[in-house]
């Protein structure tokens, strides 16, 4: 599955320790993250990610556009609540699109723990059948 890994600046610290925690479940996926964030978890870890542009240079809305276009099956968004997003018209509607195209998505990181175990367990599986079409009886 492809996974997009983001987080604010007061919260990189914390998505790179959540993927040194969920290092081998993330290995078995593809990673996008935005830019820094992209660069934080690879030196912190042995994971491959592919790497946009930084979440106020765009990198937000090139995981959006990867979600629009049906190539991103997850998000995990570490945001920042308490800090004044000068981009927040770009994070709302990355978790619009999110709701638009039913793309599993965390903000947190007791929600992002949940959503790996669920992942590791295949309850997210749904996502590779998505496109499939059902006949009716």
């Amino acid at each position: 599955m492809n996974i997009a890994l983001i987080a604010h600046d007061n919260k990189k610290d914390m998505l790179v320790n959540f993927a040194i925690a969920y290092e081998q479940i993330l290995a078995q996926h593809t990673l996008f993250a935005t830019g820094t964030t992209g660069l934080r978890i690879i030196e912190g870890t042995k994971l491959k990610v592919h790497r946009y542009l930084s979440g106020p240079m765009g990198g937000d809305q090139q995981i959006g556009a990867a979600i629009a276009n049906d190539k991103m099956d997850l998000v995990i968004f570490f945001r920042d609540p308490l800090t004044a997003q000068p981009h927040e018209p770009d994070i709302q509607a990355l978790i619009r699109l999110c709701d638009v195209h039913l793309i599993p998505v965390s903000t947190n990181i007791a929600s992002a723990e949940i959503m790996l175990k669920a992942l590791q367990r295949g309850d997210i599986s749904w996502r590779k059948h998505k496109n499939t079409v059902v006949p009716l009886k």
